[in-house]
């Protein structure tokens, strides 16, 4: 069984926002494997299926980015797995608007969702599925300006010739993602990374 957790903030106001990428991608992978997000669980929206023959849970936190670990540990318990049956879809800062990334393991990277996660879980050791927004132009001076820049630049909406971008992103992912659940991590990192 794996769980796969799409990182976002949920409510209408976020909906189309950069941080938001994680439940775009997988609400999309959702309606491409016919499984219903239609369960609430663990503090998160939730559906279950099958793909290639392997159950999966998808679900979309309902905690707010930055306290998605407490949603992802009451499932992985609930769900009696390893932080090594979960997967993590998520915005990066650091990757070029559109660019894919999938590793095993590591940091947070700065990603407060994702190092919530990896407090609750006690372990950094699940597979992440990161896609570029890109990073703001900052002319901020101190580190709190810059802070404040990069959240409001997450909490914003993809301009319209981003989200051009993004509609053909999110697809890529649903496949990366088929791809790793039924060929292994290294076969879908040297396809999408």
């Amino acid at each position: 069984m794996k769980l796969i957790v799409g990182l976002g903030n949920p409510g209408r106001t976020y909906a189309r926002n950069r941080h938001n990428i994680g439940f775009m991608c997988l609400s999309h992978f959702a309606r491409t494997q016919g499984i219903r997000l239609d369960r609430s669980q663990g503090k998160a929206r939730t559906g279950i299926g099958k793909v290639a023959g392997e159950t999966v849970v998808l679900a979309r936190p309902k905690t707010g980015m930055n306290l998605s670990g407490e949603s992802v540990r009451q499932l992985v318990r609930r769900l009696n797995i390893n932080p090594e049956d979960v997967i993590v879809i998520h915005d990066d800062l650091d990757l070029p608007l559109g660019k894919i990334r999938i590793r095993h393991g590591g940091s947070a990277g700065g990603h407060k969702g994702v190092n919530s996660i990896i407090n609750h879980l006690g372990s950094g050791d699940f597979c992440r599925i990161k896609i570029g927004i890109g990073r703001p132009l900052i002319a901020a001076s101190s580190a709190k300006e810059k802070e404040a820049a990069v959240i409001n630049y997450v909490l914003s909406d993809f301009t319209p010739e981003e989200r051009k971008i993004i509609a053909e992103v999110i697809p890529k992912v649903s496949q990366s993602l088929h791809c790793l659940l039924t060929e292994g991590l290294a076969a879908a990192m040297n396809r999408y990374n």
